[in-house]
């Protein structure tokens, strides 16, 4: 533990506890019906989405960069070529350009950090006892942390700002061979690289303290090897010209989102010379990803909210712990029976109404869950046999 910490005890009556678990309760319910609409429209959304990359897939046409065709207008298509842009790109702060697509200022502030510890402990009677240790370091953050809402505030100011931002270049007029690419495409571009510092230059205006080259950026305070509360480290990433493989609508001599019919657009790109079908596999497989991290937001929720739904139980136990503790574990495992098939249900009715095929063996999988849950507390809760003879 650090030497600079302060721990504070506070106390909550069993009363205290249970308003605040009826306030719970209206939460939890929240949370529990609010899981139903998320997983049903994320359902919909992975189909849709799927229906729009297959459909794709199927129109798209791969032409060369090297020249406009005006026989592709308003086309799917796929191009492979180098992506390039006029000039260099210049951080005009720091007098810091190079020939690339993209520059990146990457800026950290040392200050002061808080760390929030707790443990709670129940007490018998009901009431409840909590420990809250706050401790405090110096650490280097790309974002400012407010003092002002630190426990322990003296002693541990942070500037309110930073002198300087982070910031991003792009570069002017950037094209993909005879292709100009648009804003939408640019902004998809973020393979970058760290772009060392090896050449001092003046000190931006903002800068009040000294600035020097240090760690391959720029360093502005007094002593890098002895950081003080300000001081300020600015690094540089950047993305080098290179060959982009883009899947989009060609319009005269750029390029726009595809609509496919009403179901959503299409508009990829990644770095490399990449087939139109492995761009549009990947782009499954994103989708898929994304489908059950959605999933495990909306079980989450559910069972989240039956747990919410359950503790003034848990806390009227808690009169005596032992008894809180055993009925605490008692509605985890209730809120774990409850939403598992819950979700498994919401997703499979949701499958029924765009693909039955894949929603019937869903549904009955959810079905045999349930089955098994409810045998599993029967077996739980059924006395012992009688012993024979």
């Amino acid at each position: 533990m650090s030497n600079d910490s302060v721990s504070v005890t506070t106390s909550k009556s069993w009363f205290s506890r249970i308003g605040g678990a009826v306030v719970g309760v209206l939460v939890g319910l929240f949370l529990f019906l609010a899981a139903f609409p998320l997983l049903t429209w994320n359902e919909g959304r992975a189909i849709k989405r799927a229906k729009t990359l297959q459909m794709g897939s199927k129109a798209v046409v791969s032409v060369s960069a090297a020249a406009v065709d005006a026989a592709n207008e308003g086309r799917l298509v796929h191009v492979n070529g180098d992506v390039a842009v006029e000039g260099e790109v210049t951080d005009a702060d720091f007098g810091v350009s190079a020939p690339v697509i993209k520059l990146r200022r990457n800026v950290e502030m040392y200050q002061w950090a808080e760390e929030k510890k707790s443990e709670t402990k129940s007490k018998l009677g009901g009431g409840e006892e909590t420990v809250t240790t706050y401790s405090y370091s110096k650490k280097w953050s790309s974002g400012v942390m407010d003092s002002s809402e630190f426990h322990k505030q003296e002693g541990h100011e942070n500037p309110g700002g930073m002198a300087l931002e982070s910031e991003t270049f792009v570069g002017e007029n950037p094209t993909i061979g005879a292709f100009e690419m648009p804003e939408s495409l640019t902004g998809m571009i973020s393979n970058f690289r760290p772009l060392p510092i090896t050449e001092k230059t003046d000190a931006p205006a903002a800068a009040e303290e000294p600035m020097q080259v240090f760690d391959d950026g720029f360093y502005v305070g007094k002593n890098p090897k002895m950081p003080v509360v300000g001081d300020l480290k600015i690094q540089f990433e950047a993305v080098d010209p290179g060959p982009y493989s883009v899947v989009a609508r060609q319009i005269q001599n750029t390029f726009e989102p595809y609509m496919v019919e009403n179901l959503g657009n299409i508009e990829l790109l990644e770095p490399g010379t990449v087939s139109a079908a492995t761009m549009f596999a990947n782009e499954q497989q994103g989708n898929v990803i994304l489908t059950w991290i959605l999933r495990l937001a909306g079980f989450v929720m559910m069972f989240l909210g039956v747990l919410l739904i359950g503790q003034p139980l848990v806390v009227f136990a808690d009169v005596i712990p032992f008894f809180g503790s055993l009925l605490g574990a008692g509605v985890g495992l209730m809120a774990l029976m409850i939403s598992l098939p819950l979700t498994l249900i919401t997703v499979a009715l949701a499958w029924l109404a765009y693909r039955p095929l894949i929603g019937v063996p869903l549904l009955v999988a959810a079905v045999v869950s349930v089955v098994f849950g409810i045998r599993a507390l029967r077996r739980k809760n059924s006395p012992p046999p009688l012993p024979v003879g």
